[in-house]
């Protein structure tokens, strides 16, 4: 049940013990409004939900095993009612939530004829959107720079050798020579010495 109507019904409560002149059982207000839909605990709790807010706003007296038995109106809850009672309270509550509510949400919603209006007056929107596009251009052309240069420097550059390195390299590849030319000679002189003493 919402706020609003158990609002309603406390003061329907308020209204009633106030047209009554004497004590009246909690069941009448059971019977007389909430019958036979909600339990009789439910007006228990809506009594009790009035005594919590005002305890003056009715005069109650136990028996019969309950502690809420018998109810009537006292003076305070005429005064309470002129003012609006326990609607008028959840009026101001709601209000107040719609205020803060409205304070939280400081964005104001744009409607169609005011976004035209700006998109018609904004030249500063075309310039900004040109500005982008150039940046994004620049951006992806950058991109593509740096991945050609990668690949270009990964794959299709020949490594360069360091001037000593390339020097040690080319003494070793001498002295492989002179050793290859040196056996090579030697290898010359025994076959000479073998034809030369075949030939004998």
């Amino acid at each position: 049940m919402s706020e609003f109507f158990k609002a309603e019904l406390k003061d329907r409560f308020l209204d009633y013990a106030l047209s009554r002149t004497d004590y009246f059982e909690i069941q009448t207000l059971y019977d007389e409004y909430l019958r036979p839909n909600y339990s009789l605990e439910f007006v228990v709790k809506l009594v009790q939900d009035i005594l919590d807010y005002d305890p003056s706003l009715l005069d109650v007296m136990s028996g019969n095993g309950m502690d809420l038995f018998l109810l009537a109106s006292t003076p305070s809850t005429e005064d309470f009612l002129d003012e609006g009672g326990f609607m008028h309270l959840y009026v101001k509550e709601e209000e107040k939530w719609d205020v803060f509510l409205d304070q939280m949400s400081s964005t104001r919603k744009i409607s169609k004829e005011d976004k035209k209006q700006i998109k018609r007056h904004s030249p500063s929107l075309k310039r900004e959107k040109t500005m982008l596009f150039g940046l994004v251009a620049a951006v992806a052309f950058s991109f593509l720079f740096t991945v050609f240069s990668m690949i270009n420097g990964a794959f299709l550059q020949p490594e360069y050798v360091p001037a000593d390195e390339f020097e040690r390299k080319l003494e070793y590849l001498r002295e492989q020579y002179i050793m290859e030319n040196e056996r090579l000679r030697q290898e010359l002189n025994a076959m000479k010495q073998a034809s030369d003493t075949l030939n004998l």
